[in-house]
């Protein structure tokens, strides 16, 4: 959420910083709602302070025994305005923070400008893409010989799901079981196990809803829960409706969890394999900072996701997503996009974010300054450290042999119970 400070005072200015992503904010109508706003509020004011005038009065000619008939009649007629003028006042305040929650955040300067995903701009590359002697394999036609079954996750649930049996799941949890315990153990975060169910509120404070609710899977009941998209939900929302004292500061979490998604606005792409699935695994890392501190907290972030793909020896790039590629709560991102031989192009791993102020303001995540004693917004960040089954898929195509084993990564070997080749 934007600072509802900045949009009363530079309602225009933030028009322009918006319209970089694309996005049009009708100033006029905010304008008008906010104006509608404060006149209504003044007037709440103005009866409410007429109402304790008015009881105040009633108490003084009780005191000097005075009729005071006609004063507290005037008193429930005040209650009776003040009341409908307060449920007015809350409607209007209601539609305006419907607009608010509609409202991406604020792009940092740097931030590339552009339209889509081809005006992202390159700013590292790690690693040589490997040259085969052979025709590379994608990662279904390695996978499938080994125990990757897209024809039993069908008959159990359907199209975009796996079963993964034997070499390749105990490959799935080394890769999660490395990670964490190479952020953890190197880079100094604090892991967590966190519900894969939250209510709509904890989806609200990091910015899924209202924008993305097709892409969740909502579970009926009473209460109301949604399967989380990413471990960044629950984690970050470990600060919620706090004031953490500056000592505290920074948090760095954590999480291995599945991650669930419709993926509603992707049909008909990634259609084959395990790039794009209703349910995948993720090792999420999550920043909680003081505001000055974040921009060189996203580096760290970032160059720890990258320390993942560089133990495991799979060649990768960095990319500064532009202005209209940027995630809505997100004020500047980097993706990481690892190399896979098949399709002889890089493919997304991690995104890792800054999203400053904007989900701290949702969740009333606030630390207190030590320089002016008051609470303020704390700085959020996340990223992938990194995706578990797009891991998978790079090491199986990355690390295969002519004849169709794959070589486990040397950084796995400890997590696979001396399994050197999958066959």
């Amino acid at each position: 959420m934007l600072d509802p400070k900045l949009l009363r005072s530079d309602l225009p200015g933030v028009a322009a910083a918006l319209a970089r992503r694309g996005f049009v904010l009708d100033v006029a109508a905010f304008a008008a709602l906010e104006e509608q706003r404060r006149a209504v509020q003044i007037e709440s004011d103005r009866l409410r302070a007429e109402r304790n005038a008015n009881a105040k009065a009633v108490g003084n000619a009780k005191s000097k025994g005075q009729d005071a008939s006609g004063l507290m009649a005037a008193g429930e007629s005040l209650g009776v305005q003040l009341q409908g003028v307060e449920q007015q006042l809350e409607a209007i305040q209601a539609k305006l923070s419907d607009l608010q929650l509609g409202l991406p955040n604020i792009l940092n300067a740097g931030v590339p400008d552009g339209h889509d995903e081809s005006a992202n701009v390159e700013v590292r590359r790690w690693g040589v893409p490997r040259q085969f002697d052979f025709t590379p394999k994608d990662h279904v036609a390695l996978g499938e010989k080994i125990g990757m079954d897209f024809e039993a996750a069908g008959r159990i649930s359907g199209a975009r799901f796996v079963v993964l049996t034997g070499q390749l799941a105990r490959l799935q949890r080394a890769l999660a079981q490395f990670m964490l315990d190479l952020h953890v153990g190197s880079h100094g975060y604090r892991e967590a196990y966190v519900p894969y169910l939250v209510h709509a509120t904890a989806l609200v404070g990091t910015g899924q809803l209202p924008k993305f609710e097709q892409d969740l899977f909502a579970v009926r009941g009473d209460p109301g829960f949604y399967l989380i998209p990413t471990a960044e939900v629950p984690l970050t929302n470990l600060v919620r409706d706090q004031i953490l004292s500056d000592e505290r500061l920074p948090l760095r979490f954590v999480a291995h969890s599945p991650c669930f998604r419709s993926e509603a606005g992707a049909a008909g792409k990634d259609t084959r394999g395990m790039i794009r699935q209703h349910q995948f695994d993720k090792v999420e890392l999550v920043h909680i900072v003081r505001p000055e501190h974040s921009y060189a907290a996203l580096e760290e972030l970032t160059g720890h996701a990258e320390a993942v793909l560089q133990a495991l020896a799979l060649p990768y790039r960095v990319l500064a997503l532009c202005a209209g590629d940027t995630g809505p709560s997100s004020a500047k991102t980097y993706d990481l996009e690892v190399w896979l031989p098949s399709q002889q192009r890089y493919r997304e791993i991690s995104s890792c974010s800054n999203c400053e102020a904007f989900q701290a303001r949702r969740l009333q995540a606030r630390w207190r300054n030590p320089a002016t004693g008051k609470p303020e917004p704390v700085h959020t960040l996340n990223g992938s450290g990194v995706a578990v089954g797009r891991a998978l898929v790079a090491v199986l195509e990355n690390y295969q042999q002519e004849n169709g084993t794959v070589l486990v990564p040397p950084a796995l070997a400890p997590y696979m119970g001396g399994t050197a080749i999958l066959k």
